[in-house]
């Protein structure tokens, strides 16, 4: 009758996995998800520091209590990147009263071109809960290299174009990443997995 996923469907599938003695937040537990990428033994992305819009200086720590689900791209990205923050607004709505509990950040890989005024209307014309971040040249390799994303230049007649990792990161609420989701997953199929997430921790 509905695509608006719940808790409770989440759990009926985690006892048919026999999962269901997994609670609390066991950082060294691995998950068993239905389409994303179980990560819950990698250490990426734990020490980056960039700077929002307003340029108030955010870590990993800065979402604690939430989920956050972390995406590289670039504002000028013809395809992927806003198909992945659409699909992250559709993901929101499968959650229903959960929804608020996954904070979307979005770090640009192309600070030359992405101002803080222009990262912040991108991602708020998705959705206005959506966070974006960035930082300098080095900084932004940095990042990039601690979440393991690749990144490059592409030139594109007298201007350039960026080829990216497109795998959005996921954290549970104390900061531990849990899952990598493709681009190619569909929203309800992520929404599945986060949802997993969030009974675990």
């Amino acid at each position: 009758m509905t695509d608006l996923l719940t808790r409770r469907q989440v759990v009926a599938g985690i006892s048919l996995l026999g999962l269901g003695a997994l609670v609390g937040c066991d950082s060294s537990g691995s998950l068993s998800f239905k389409h994303g990428k179980d990560m819950s033994n990698q250490i990426l992305g734990r020490s980056f520091k960039l700077k929002d819009p307003q340029g108030n200086e955010i870590t990993l720590s800065s979402f604690r209590g939430s989920m956050p689900m972390v995406f590289f791209g670039f504002t000028q990205c013809p395809a992927v990147c806003p198909t992945t923050l659409a699909r992250a607004v559709q993901i929101k709505k499968l959650m229903g009263k959960d929804a608020d509990f996954l904070q979307v950040i979005f770090i640009t890989l192309d600070p030359e071109r992405d101002t803080p005024e222009v990262l912040d209307a991108y991602v708020k014309a998705f959705d206005p809960s959506f966070v974006a971040l960035s930082g300098t040249l080095e900084e932004t390799a940095q990042t990039a290299k601690e979440f393991g994303v690749f990144y490059e230049k592409i030139p594109s007649g007298d201007t350039y174009t960026l080829s990216h990792t497109a795998t959005s990161y996921v954290y549970d609420s104390r900061g531990v990443l849990r899952l990598g989701l493709s681009h190619s997953l569909s929203a309800k199929e992520c929404a599945e997995d986060l949802l997993t997430v969030m009974e675990v921790c």
